[in-house]
């Protein structure tokens, strides 16, 4: 392998590896940073009141007939605010479970391209130069094919 294609394939690899870690971590960390300032404007009067009215709403809309049906929802609190409390958490542990696994195959697959794309760029002159020497030994193979071929007929 030449050595500008090896230093094309590790850059390209570590291009790839970089953008997986960045798509690990970068998500659950945003989330992180401003998971304090949702809550606290989950906690504000307005958004429980909001909420309220929201759930009076969906019940003023049960009892109609009509071709949808609404649920009231459960909960007291807004589902933002419990997703937000309760279940944060397992939310980023999902994250980086399934972006690490499917990531990493992902960069798994692209590395395996490369490094196959590299082999072929760095294999190209011997490869011409095999073929030019496997020519004679196909012809006579043809000429030999077609003797059998011949005899077959017969």
């Amino acid at each position: 392998m030449s050595q500008r294609g090896s230093i094309l394939r590790r850059v390209a690899t570590a291009a790839v590896v970089a953008t997986w870690l960045a798509a690990l971590v970068v998500p659950p960390v945003m989330l992180l940073r401003s998971r304090a300032d949702w809550l606290e404007q989950l906690d504000r009067p307005e958004a429980q009141t909001d909420w309220d009215a929201f759930r009076h709403d969906m019940r003023q809309q049960s009892d109609r007939d009509g071709p949808v049906q609404r649920k009231v929802p459960k909960s007291a609190e807004p589902p933002a605010r419990v997703w937000l409390r309760d279940y944060f958490r397992l939310a980023v542990v999902a994250w980086v479970l399934f972006v690490g696994v499917l990531g990493g195959f992902f960069s798994l697959l692209v590395a395996g391209v490369l490094r196959g794309a590299a082999g072929r760029v760095s294999n190209r002159g011997t490869a011409a130069a095999s073929l030019a020497q496997d020519e004679p030994c196909r012809q006579g193979n043809n000429e030999k094919q077609h003797e059998r071929d011949a005899d077959d007929t017969q």
